[in-house]
């Protein structure tokens, strides 16, 4: 069984990534950032709409097919499709919707993409996390979806297969608790250690309608908004050394 619901228009919704780990001190931040929802097929209709967002070429906004899957600037949708192909999950002709943070002014960095699969009868068939770290690689985590709780509730455990964080351990599972996004955006990832709870992450938000004037509204509200995050990231990871953080050493990850 599927998760079935009526599959919502591309939006853009205005939130905050929240991140606080719990062991082996407390150490919380919570940052303003804004999200772009949409079919990965209507992106150069969604580019027709307004003068400010392009697929594949500079703009104030833009999305480029390069920043995500092969990295080769080919289309997603095979990409995605041989993903979950690899899972026995066939979508045949459904719409593949992608979570994301657009480029300004041609910068980028998303260290969350979400991948949402319906099949032709707008089944959620599948997820797909794209996780991004800071020293250039990215790691896909494809999960089909079976079933869900009554009330949308879409929860699922994973190991961890990529190094992000310099300060946290390979050695863990991800727990993931999300909803098809609509007027609400609400994903939470909890990152657990053998010996307990460590890590609690989430991006909420608000839904705006796809347009001219949310786009300049965006703009204005999150000026920057890719240098903040990469700044956001690395004082972060400064404080947490200052705190006495254990330094965890990179290991090679296979790329998908």
């Amino acid at each position: 069984m599927s998760l079935t619901a009526p599959l919502p228009d591309a939006a853009i919704y205005h939130g905050h990534v929240m991140h606080c780990r719990l062991r082996p001190f407390r150490h919380r931040f919570v940052y303003r950032v804004f999200s772009l929802f949409a079919d990965i097929d209507a992106l150069d209709e969604l580019a027709s709409r307004t003068a400010f967002f392009s697929h594949n070429g500079f703009n104030l906004f833009s999305l480029m097919d390069k920043d995500h899957g092969p990295a080769d600037g080919s289309s997603l949708r095979p990409w995605v499709v041989n993903l979950l192909g690899l899972k026995g999950v066939d979508i045949g002709d459904g719409r593949i919707f992608m979570l994301c943070f657009p480029r300004m002014l041609g910068f980028v960095f998303n260290p969350l993409t979400v991948f949402f699969c319906f099949d032709a009868k707008a089944g959620l068939r599948g997820i797909i996390y794209e996780v991004r770290n800071t020293f250039g690689g990215k790691h896909p985590y494809v999960i089909p979806i079976s079933d869900a709780d009554t009330d949308g509730l879409i929860s699922h455990i994973c190991p961890k297969e990529f190094y992000v964080s310099p300060f946290i351990e390979m050695n863990m599972l991800y727990k993931f608790l999300l909803r098809i996004p609509g007027e609400k955006l609400s994903v939470m990832i909890r990152e657990h250690a053998p010996d307990g709870e460590v890590l609690i992450a989430t991006l909420t938000g608000e839904r705006r309608g796809f347009g001219s004037r949310a786009l300049l509204i965006a703009l204005l509200c999150y000026p920057l908004m890719t240098l903040k995050i990469l700044a956001a990231i690395h004082y972060e990871a400064l404080r947490l050394w200052r705190k006495g953080a254990k330094f965890v050493s990179r290991t090679p990850t296979a790329a998908i």
